[in-house]
Formats: C-alpha cells, sequence, structure tokens
C-alpha cells in the first residue's frame, strides 16, 4: 500500500500517457477509487432524468423501480467485466478491440463508440448548462460555454485529476441526493405512488432498458480508468468495486427521477433541473444545488470527452502503427471532441428529453454486439492471454481485419433491427411485442453465442500466456494468475 502511495505521489498532474501500456512502476491507485469514480459519475442529473423517462414514458412508480433495478444489475455486470480487464491488460478499453476486429477493423466499432460519446456529452452538456444558467443569473447558452471550457480542462489533465474530481464529485453527490431525498419525502406521498401498480410489459422492460442501457454504455471506456492499477490487483474485486459503485449511485440517482417525475403533474418536462432543485427551495440552498449539479456532470461528461479522445486516437495508431500521443495532439483531440458535443448541445437544447431517450435506446444496437464479441473473446476464447505488443502491429498475429470479428459484429447490429422502437427507426416486430424494445437482449446473446461458437473452431492463434511489452529499465518476468496461468512474459 505504501509503495502504491509512493508512486501515486510521483507522478505528474498533467498524465503523459495516453492509448498506450502502462507499465508495472507507473502502476498506482487502490480498488477504492474505482468505486467512487463511478459512484460520482452516476449521482448525477443525466441519470435522474434517465429514470423519470420511465415513469414520463408510462409506466408506474412501483415497477418502474423494479424494472430500473433489474436493469442495473444486468448491465452493470457486462460493465464491471470490462472493468476488470484494465489492470490486466494496462491498457484502455477499445485497444483490446483490435484483437476481435484487427488492427485495422477495429475502427468500425471505435467510431461508432465516438458517437456515442458526443451524443452522452452533448446531453450531460445542456443539463449542466441549465445549472450553471440558473447558478450565475445567466442564459442556458452561456452556461453551456462555461461548462464546455471546463470539461477541456479537466481532460487534458488527465486519469489522476478525473480520479479526484470522482472522488468529490461522490461525497458532494451523497450529501446532495440526501437533502433531496428528504425534501421530496417531505412534500410528496411516496407511500399513495408506490400503491399505483398498473403492470404494463412495455412500461416494464421500458425500465430494464434504460438502466441496462445506461449501464453498459460505459462498457467502452471502463477500463480506461482502472488500467492504471498494478497488475496483480484482483479480477473478481475489480470487477466488485466498478460495477457497485456505478450500480449503487444510478439506482439512487434513477429512483429520485421516479419520485420526481411521478409527482410534477406534466411540469418535468423542459424544466428538469430546475423542478428538481425546486424540491429544496430557493436562495443559497438552491445555488448549492445547482453547483452540486452542475459539479456532478463535470465528472461523467469528462469521462466521455477522454473516452472520445482515447478512441479517436486509437483509430489514428491503428493506421500509424504507433501507441502515442503528444500532449498538442491530446489538446487538439479533445478540443474538437469538447467543441463538437457544444455545438450540438447548444443546437438541441430545446428538443432534449425527447432526443435523448431515442438517442441511449437506439445507440444499444452498436454497444451490445461489440461488448458480447469482446467479453466472449476475453474470458472464454483467448482467456486474458493477448499479445500486447501486437495489437499495434498491422502485420502481426492479429492482422488488419479480422472478417469473423467483423462479420458477427455487423449480424449482431442488422439482427437487432426488427426489435428496435425508437424515434429514428422502428422496426417491424415491435408493435407484435406490444412497442416492447429487446433489442438489447437480441444484441447480447445471438452475437455472443454465435461468436463462441465459431470462435472456438476458427479463431486465430492464442499465445500461451500473457504478453507484455519489455519494460525499460526493467526485466519483467512471468507471473502467475490466480487460475494458474502465466500472466505475463518479457
Amino acid at each position: 500500500m505504501a509503495v502504491q502511495d509512493a508512486r501515486a505521489g510521483n507522478k505528474p498532474l498533467i498524465e503523459k500517457r495516453s492509448i498506450d501500456y502502462i507499465p508495472e512502476a507507473e502502476r498506482h491507485g487502490r480498488l477504492f477509487s474505482q468505486f467512487t469514480l463511478w459512484m460520482g459519475a452516476n449521482l448525477q442529473i443525466t441519470a435522474i432524468v434517465t429514470g423519470a423517462l420511465a415513469v414520463v414514458l408510462g409506466g408506474d412508480v412501483f415497477w418502474s423501480l423494479i424494472g430500473l433495478f433489474i436493469g442495473q444489475l444486468l448491465g452493470g455486470g457486462v460493465m464491471a467485466l470490462h472493468a476488470a480487464q484494465g489492470p490486466k491488460l494496462g491498457l484502455p478499453q477499445m485497444i483490446s478491440s483490435r484483437v476481435q476486429f484487427g488492427v485495422y477493423g477495429a475502427a468500425i466499432p471505435i467510431v461508432l463508440v465516438c458517437l456515442m460519446y458526443l451524443g452522452f456529452t452533448a446531453t450531460g452538456t445542456v443539463l449542466s448548462g441549465q445549472a450553471l444558467g440558473q447558478l450565475f443569473g445567466v442564459s442556458d447558452t452561456v452556461g453551456i460555454l462555461i461548462f464546455a471550457s471546463v470539461i477541456v480542462l479537466v481532460t487534458v489533465l488527465g486519469y489522476r485529476v478525473i480520479h479526484f474530481i470522482g472522488r468529490v464529485a461522490s461525497i458532494i453527490g451523497v450529501i446532495a441526493f440526501v437533502y433531496l431525498f428528504s425534501r421530496l419525502m417531505s412534500q410528496t406521498d411516496v407511500g399513495a405512488l408506490l400503491q399505483i401498480r398498473q403492470f404494463s410489459w412495455s412500461s416494464f422492460l421500458l425500465a430494464v432498458s434504460l438502466a441496462a442501457s445506461w449501464q453498459i454504455a460505459f462498457g467502452p471506456y471502463v477500463a480506461d480508468y482502472s488500467r492504471y492499477l498494478p497488475s496483480s490487483t484482483s479480477s473478481v474485486k475489480t470487477f466488485f468495486a466498478a460495477g457497485a459503485g456505478s450500480v449503487i449511485g444510478a439506482q439512487v440517482a434513477m429512483i429520485l427521477g421516479v419520485f420526481a417525475a411521478a409527482s410534477a403533474n406534466g411540469q418535468y418536462a423542459g424544466h428538469e433541473v430546475a423542478y428538481i432543485v425546486g424540491f429544496a427551495g430557493s436562495g443559497a440552498t438552491a445555488a448549492l444545488l445547482y453547483f452540486s449539479i452542475a459539479f456532478g456532470k463535470v465528472t461523467i461528461s469528462t469521462l466521455n470527452s477522454y473516452g472520445s479522445f482515447m478512441c479517436i486516437a486509437t483509430i489514428i495508431s491503428g493506421f500509424r502503427g504507433r501507441l502515442e500521443v503528444t500532449r498538442l495532439q491530446r489538446l487538439v483531440f479533445v478540443l474538437v471532441i469538447v467543441g463538437a458535443a457544444t455545438l450540438i448541445a447548444l443546437l438541441g437544447q430545446h428538443s432534449f428529453l425527447g432526443a435523448f431517450k431515442s438517442f441511449i435506446l437506439f445507440l444499444l444496437a452498436f454497444f451490445t454486439p461489440w461488448s458480447a464479441i469482446n467479453l466472449v473473446d476475453y474470458y472464454c476464447i483467448t482467456r486474458e492471454r493477448y499479445d500486447v505488443p501486437a495489437l499495434a502491429d498491422p502485420n502481426g498475429r492479429y492482422g488488419r481485419w479480422n472478417l469473423l470479428g467483423i462479420s458477427i459484429y455487423v449480424f449482431g447490429v442488422l439482427v437487432q433491427l426488427p426489435f428496435i422502437s425508437t424515434k429514428f427507426y422502428t422496426g417491424p416486430l415491435v408493435a407484435a411485442l406490444g412497442d416492447v424494445d429487446i433489442s438489447w437482449i437480441i444484441g447480447l446473446v445471438l452475437p455472443a453465442a454465435l461468436y463462441y461458437i465459431c470462435a472456438k473452431k476458427w479463431h486465430g492463434s492464442v499465445p500461451d500466456q500473457l504478453i507484455l511489452p519489455v519494460e525499460q529499465g526493467s526485466v519483467v518476468q512471468p507471473k502467475t494468475s490466480g487460475n494458474g496461468r502465466a500472466a505475463a512474459q518479457a
């Protein structure tokens, strides 16, 4: 523990690594930081709005809460399985996709992930702009621009600052949510709301889908924030630390959203932030809550921007054959990403709620097949035995394009189309299922099963053990993982 603390204390404030492998000498941090980071990332206004959608779109309080909790557990399990990869590989999440898709082919899902980050950053910026506008007495537009400036700064500083803000956001979030819950309970007849039980499969599965999509959407970047942990860190403990923080934080926020929307009498949509803070009254208390909302969004919006940077750098490095990214390039990437998200936020701030619901459900069609393929390959096919240096070599073990992974990914997207129900697109089988969107279930199960069957028969060469880069100034000896396999070699 003392060694880890010393390592952390010697690290520069501005992160020097980007998408490259984190050497063992630079590993630091504690598992508890995974819990606080993901709790802080979820105790925020967008999670409240997501939970509220379960009621706004027709569900009752009782079954919405149950549906949301089931979705948290299902999606949180997928998210946490990705988190456990970070300490073992020492790499950002999407780099590992090159094993399943090829060094060039990994760009296909990564481009779609970048679009997701862009959308989430934009929607978070809208809500934060509302909060800052109320706090400083300026327009929402000015609030959006202020928030975007903060995100650029924190994203450029990188990993250590992001974790620090996550810890602070967790503390502020817990205090703010306890206060809001107490005010909500004093002003709302919660018991009466819970007594209204009108079960509907469509509304129930919508709640499950909202929560599951919320959690699964963290999958493409969750390992980015666990990769600095020492490689000896328990995968099981990493799974529970990241998963518990995310599930608890999101469920608490969504419970508040459900009760707020159920008691709003039509006053919620279009005034989400003001309505939530309205439970606290006005004056200094309201100002503090507006601040807590904006600060809470800093964590998750920074994660989205940082993840976008990682994805863009991954795409470019795949075609350049190098993993290093300079600090100037990092700054340019971040400015472009946040600038694009800010423009979307400014253009779409007045039609936020309906567009957000369609967005988070539609994006699942592109995430779930990738997640299914990545997890099945890592845990069932290669069993953690990656050749990390080969991930940067188009002529190496994983090649330029992996047709098996790409084909199953495309199949995973297409097979969901009949079951998708959004404003963008509605599949032909949705009406027969009572307007229930079950596409994310199809997108997880079928590609996972198909990839497992096919990869067992046609998978490329798998190393006997996890191969890590040779670290300068030291000789990396093979280490044995908990299941007895060698986990590293020079």
